[in-house]
């Protein structure tokens, strides 16, 4: 019995400084979270890829606090349910934060899921804002930093009259609701609104529509069908010399699904464009391609997913720990040097001071860009045309009227 003894308390002296020891050998967990499958896969893939690319880079340099970023990927299957289902099993399974979503209403469903288990999403699309929390980080820009810039310009520079177009769920509806309040302000009209389904297979009324009416600007916020978008419009002699085409998902790397004179002459505002002359957004672009393939092309969602995981590595770092709770604390005080210039997290929102571009399609699918704003703008998530309590009411309208959801289901009606 006593050699037993003298092995179990010699078992029980070392056990803590061999857990410890564990403990700072052990990977560190990021969750992974984008639709891999369904129609929403084409443009979330791109996402996984710059997650990747950024915990590869990390980990070659010698990881976050000694220990190597292990990434845990989960398919969200374009489906929102989905999505919450698979947080909850990622945070039950040690993630230590999430990157994830690109769908508002993804976004907007996995949301108190990390709230309620304590964690943190690193969220990379640009969006139409009106909602903030201490467990979300947001690195996309905000309708203030995207959509109403945007919307100015094009009313100094090509007209006033504009026809909305965008998918039926509520990254469109929103996003519209705003241009509505800000053209109403400025002196701007809208001379026509349509919403397609998620699931769109042609394209068709909404153009006869927008060829009848020939309005100045098409706002385009279409989450799919952008391609045959494109292609009727072409087809319906709507020239984007004379109508320019606003749209506020088309980035670089989906440029490639269509032809030039498809979109040449056509817009898009983002904080990042792949064609920034500068020494670290040629670095970037050479090690994604090189990782990715000389094919492929970074765009804004892509550099966002990128400096998301950044952030959160600096961040951990930081709080000296991987535990969320410290890491909330510490993301919010984030600064980076990002491939398209200095960000850094704003204290109060948590989303990002960016500086914002407007750029016109080339023939070879990069963009020209026309306009600058002269300073890092400040993310406003509830844009100043309406209060805080107003804009919550025009949500809760939408996914009231769509049996709670945060999207239209088929055979629901219009929100009023």
């Amino acid at each position: 019995m006593r050699p037993r003894i003298a092995v179990l308390a010699a078992f029980l002296l070392l056990s803590p400084a061999a857990c410890h020891q564990d403990a700072e050998e052990r990977p560190i967990r990021l969750g992974i979270l984008h639709s891999l499958t369904g129609p929403h896969a084409f443009s979330e893939k791109r996402l996984v890829d710059a997650e990747i690319l950024a915990i590869e880079e990390i980990n070659a340099a010698g990881g976050v606090l000694g220990r190597r970023i292990e990434p845990v990927i989960a398919d969200g299957q374009s489906d929102s349910a989905i999505f919450a289902r698979e947080a909850e099993s990622l945070i039950k399974n040690g993630v230590r934060a999430i990157a994830g979503c690109a769908a508002s209403s993804d976004r907007r469903t996995v949301l108190p899921v990390i709230e309620r288990y304590g964690s943190l999403l690193l969220y990379p699309s640009a969006y139409e804002g009106l909602e903030e929390s201490p467990h979300l980080v947001s690195t996309g820009g905000t309708a203030n930093q995207q959509t109403i810039p945007a919307v100015r310009w094009f009313l100094e520079n090509r007209g006033r009259d504009f026809f909305l177009v965008g998918s039926d769920d509520v990254w469109a509806h929103a996003e519209n609701a705003i241009i509505k309040d800000q053209l109403a302000r400025l002196g701007g009209r809208v001379v026509g609104e349509e919403y397609l389904p998620l699931d769109v297979h042609d394209t068709s009324p909404a153009v006869k529509k927008i060829a009848a009416v020939k309005p100045d600007v098409i706002i385009n916020s279409l989450s799919h069908g952008i391609v045959g978008f494109f292609q009727k419009l072409r087809a319906a002699g709507v020239d984007p010399r004379r109508v320019p085409t606003f749209s506020l998902a088309v980035g670089e790397d989906l440029l490639r699904s269509l032809r030039p004179d498809e979109v040449a002459g056509s817009y898009a505002a983002w904080p990042y464009f792949e064609s920034q002359d500068s020494p670290a957004n040629k670095s970037f672009t050479q090690r994604f391609k090189a990782r990715y393939g000389a094919h492929r092309h970074t765009d804004d969602h892509i550099h966002n997913a990128y400096i998301a995981v950044r952030l959160w590595a600096q961040a951990v770092e930081d709080a000296e720990t991987d535990a969320p709770e410290a890491t909330l604390r510490t993301i919010s005080h984030q600064t980076l040097d990002a491939p398209g210039g200095r960000v850094w997290v704003d204290e109060e929102n948590r989303h990002l001071w960016r500086r914002v571009r407007i750029g016109r399609i080339r023939p070879d699918r990069q963009f020209d860009i026309v306009w600058t704003s002269e300073v890092d703008i400040r993310p406003q998530p509830y844009p100043v045309f309406r209060t805080r309590r107003e804009w919550v009411d025009v949500l809760q309208t939408l996914y009231r009227t769509w049996h709670n959801n945060w999207f239209r289901p088929p055979g629901t009606s219009q929100p009023p």
